[in-house]
């Protein structure tokens, strides 16, 4: 007869800041897009998992940089239930909440900036959920092959992948019409570049900051002639850590202020950019100084600052 007890155990958000840092003036501005768009992929995450928020707003979850977007993270499960899997009915009633609570923070936003309700930017929630469904209609439909187009298969997964969520498993079946056949994925979480960077090197990122990491490996892969061996490969994502990543994050750690895989993420680009200017690949020393003297440029370390 004794009282049931819980526990509830968090873990902080590195990095991350509430949405109220990237509000300019009426609205978030520039940033109104990725911040758009990390708040439905977050949701589509979240259903796909068989997760009803029931109580989605801007307030509710932290944002953080990721390479050139933004990232989303719930932090307030307190209505929230888990199923085996959301009908439609349940994910088109957390998308009326998210509506409703996102209209609500713009218009306090635009009061709270001296402004009037008539220009705040109340259609934010609307297009978030409109972006929703073109995400979940893109990772939730069928597709129907036909024979000889086993192709469009691995299409299929590199366009699930490039999204950034993994695919953990595929099942092919017949449609019953002639010799057509239906692809259904089951698509996991939106981490597939952070989980195959995880496991190449143990560097944990976020999605993006993943995906731009990874495309370095392959660039200093294409160096050292690794690609066509896996056991050479493998020795060269060791070298790349030991030789080229390590040392980096150590200089970029010294100076930048926040992030220092997202300042990694920040040098990266500006290293294309100044191999792009001359016409040849830029030692990594080299545009590190460079980099640094040009006073570090990127996605602004404080949140209050501008998209560079």
């Amino acid at each position: 007869h004794a009282e049931a007890s819980a526990a509830v155990i968090t873990r902080y958000v590195d990095y991350a800041f509430p949405y109220r840092e990237l509000v300019e003036g009426e609205g978030f501005g520039s940033r109104r897009v990725p911040v758009r768009d990390a708040l439905a992929s977050l949701l589509v995450e979240l259903h796909l998992a068989g997760l009803f928020w029931g109580d989605c707003s801007l307030s509710n979850a932290l944002y953080r940089y990721d390479a050139g977007s933004i990232d989303a993270v719930m932090i307030d499960a307190e209505t929230s239930s888990i199923h085996d899997s959301l009908s439609t009915g349940q994910r088109e009633h957390d998308l009326e909440i998210m509506i409703e609570n996102v209209a609500g923070a713009m218009a306090d936003i635009a009061v709270s900036n001296g402004s009037t309700l008539d220009r705040a930017d109340l259609e934010f929630g609307e297009e978030t959920a409109k972006q929703y469904r073109v995400l979940w209609d893109e990772l939730s439909s069928d597709l129907v092959i036909s024979p000889g187009e086993s192709y469009r298969v691995r299409e299929r997964i590199a366009r699930l992948n490039d999204l950034g969520f993994s695919v953990d498993e595929v099942d092919l079946e017949p449609t019953g019409e002639g010799n057509l056949v239906r692809m259904r994925a089951k698509v996991g979480g939106r981490s597939f570049h952070a989980q195959r960077l995880r496991e190449m090197t143990g560097v944990i990122a976020t999605e993006n900051q993943a995906r731009e990491i990874l495309s370095d490996i392959n660039y200093y892969l294409s160096q050292v002639e690794t690609v066509e061996s896996p056991s050479l490969k493998a020795l060269g994502v060791v070298k790349w850590r030991l030789n080229a990543f390590e040392p980096l994050m150590a200089e970029i750690g010294h100076s930048y202020e926040g992030d220092p895989l997202q300042g990694f993420v920040d040098f990266l680009r500006y290293r294309i950019g100044v191999a792009s200017e001359r016409g040849q690949d830029v030692p990594n020393e080299e545009a590190l100084r460079l980099w640094i003297e040009d006073g570090m440029p990127g996605y602004p370390v404080e949140v209050a600052g501008r998209w560079d």
